[in-house]
């Protein structure tokens, strides 16, 4: 057993003196504390430092792991920000940048046309960013006025606007090579010509068919350097999107053969693919994605291809999702198909995750991903599912994800559910005391309650729990509670705990009893 002395020194955490108990030695603070170590020190009842209550900590970050350094929810929310971001189709600039030349007569002009632009008035900007160029035409804003006239132009979507808005950045191309915007204006073009090849434009039409056939051509070699970078193809792939609403049947062959590429310098491509491809449902998208997400050898696209065969959310996309879960050996991909069918809102999918929640054999961790994507499907409708699931599973590692499950559910039928496992003493001690603990952070379970099943625990480990529940909830009768815990129980180490606790608290009440204490 890790001493509670031990676990302040690891954590460097400094902890207040209190009468009774030996003061600690000051010792620096780090900046975080991991959540495994949190966890632990949460079992131990030792208060993080600058936390108010170990709720706030759970709150942020869904607190315990339950055996990693970093979170569940931590993990979730980076899987959701990164892959539903997608890949940069649209690699062009949308914000002005500041003003850099404040002695430059036109930096007035530029600012106030930049206002416009940044609070979305676009016919506006367009005719400032315009009227900049015609009064300043030497100004160190003028190269850069241009392509922020085409965009203000190009967001008005409005045919006569785009047709504008191709001519202005045909012109910065041919007088202003060496503007900054330069890179950002081809990609802004291609997109400006997809525009306007959907409205019809002939001439738009012909450019888009031969930028796109240029991806297919850019075949690139396994061998030797890759030229170029990412931001190099998006004209070619925001005209191959372009080709793709226009022409699926001319755009989806060239994407294929895209995907079929394994040469590392095509990895960006295939990314782009992948979005692409997922945004336009034709009667391939979902075998295209099945076989990238089995196929391809980058782990980065073979996500992307899983995801998005979540966002098509059809039949045939839930099954193909379902065969990857159970017949992959990559745990990585099984973590993302698991992912995937929790996004699909379908009583399938959710039957798929109950499935692999239950099968023996495989990994524990994508179990437990499940489990939790479970709790987090439909409002908590797999509560009771949950519930069940725990009263089936044998591995401790899995009941504790289903106690952290239910806990994020909350309700009171779940807290309900979780107070009375804490109270059963057929239960294993370490699974009463993180469902005792998961109970407590929740203000829905009342301290009535709470106060109540100290006297009625037997086991020496659950009451120490119990002292460090009552230590994070701020209603006086918390303290009332520890302050009688300090006074009459039989046991000195928990009395000891209790002073620890009440010396934490600003309350007048706690200094007047610490008081007394030492004036005895």
């Amino acid at each position: 057993m890790i001493s509670l002395y031990a676990l302040l020194t690891a954590a460097f955490i400094q902890v207040p003196a209190v009468p009774s108990i030996p003061a600690l030695p000051a010792i620096p603070p780090v900046p975080s504390v991991s959540a495994q170590a949190a966890y632990e020190l949460a079992r131990a009842g030792v208060e993080l430092r600058g936390l108010t209550r170990l709720a706030d900590l759970s709150r942020l970050s869904s607190l315990a792991s339950l055996g990693r350094a970093r979170t569940m929810a931590e993990l979730a929310r980076e899987d959701v920000g990164r892959l539903r971001s997608g890949p940069r189709v649209r690699a062009f600039a949308t914000h002005a940048p500041e003003g850099w030349a404040a002695d430059d007569p036109a930096d007035s002009v530029y600012r106030a046309a930049r206002d416009l632009l940044n609070r979305g008035h676009y016919r506006e900007a367009a005719t400032a960013f315009a009227d900049l160029i015609k009064r300043y035409p030497g100004s160190t804003y003028t190269a850069d006025a241009y392509y922020w006239q085409a965009f203000s132009l190009y967001k008005t979507a409005e045919s006569s606007a785009l047709k504008q808005a191709r001519s202005v950045l045909d012109y910065q191309r041919d007088h202003y090579a060496q503007a900054a915007t330069r890179g950002d204006a081809e990609a802004l073009y291609a997109q400006v010509q997809g525009a306007l090849a959907r409205q019809g434009d002939a001439a738009a039409a012909d450019y888009v068919r031969s930028h796109a056939a240029q991806v297919d051509s850019s075949r690139g070699g396994s061998g030797g350097p890759c030229t170029g970078g990412d931001d190099d193809d998006d004209p070619r792939i925001a005209a191959l999107n372009a080709l793709l609403q226009m022409d699926a049947d001319r755009a989806v062959p060239i994407l294929k053969r895209v995907l079929e590429r394994r040469d590392a310098c095509s990895v960006a491509l295939r990314r782009k693919a992948v979005f692409i491809i997922s945004q336009q449902q034709t009667p391939e998208t979902e075998d295209i994605l099945l076989g990238t997400a089995r196929n391809d050898p980058d782990e980065d696209v073979r996500e992307q291809a899983v995801f998005w065969l979540s966002q098509v959310g059809s039949a045939k996309a839930t099954v193909a999702l379902d065969s990857i879960l159970l017949n992959s050996t990559n745990a990585d991909l099984q973590d993302k198909a698991v992912f995937a069918l929790s996004q699909i809102d379908s009583p399938e999918a959710g039957r798929m995750l109950r499935d692999y929640a239950e099968r023996a054999g495989a990994p524990e961790e994508v179990r437990e991903k499940a489990i939790f994507w479970l709790s987090q499907q439909g409002d908590g409708a797999n509560a009771g599912y949950l519930r069940t699931l725990y009263g089936r599973l044998t591995n401790e590692d899995l009941k504790e994800k289903v106690l952290f499950s239910i806990s994020q559910i909350g309700g009171a039928d779940n807290l309900n559910w979780l107070m009375d496992l804490a109270a059963n003493e057929q239960e294993g001690v370490e699974l009463r005391k993180k469902a005792l603990f998961w109970a407590g952070q929740s203000d829905d379970v009342s301290l009535e309650r709470l106060t109540g099943l100290y006297d009625r625990l037997k086991n020496r480990d659950m009451k120490e729990q119990m002292i460090f529940v009552y230590s994070q909830r701020n209603e006086g009768a918390a303290l009332d509670k520890l302050i009688d815990i300090a006074k009459h129980e039989p046991d000195a180490e928990l009395r000891k705990k209790a002073i620890f606790w009440i010396g934490q608290s600003h309350d007048p009440k706690a200094a007047q009893y610490l008081q007394e204490v030492v004036s005895q």
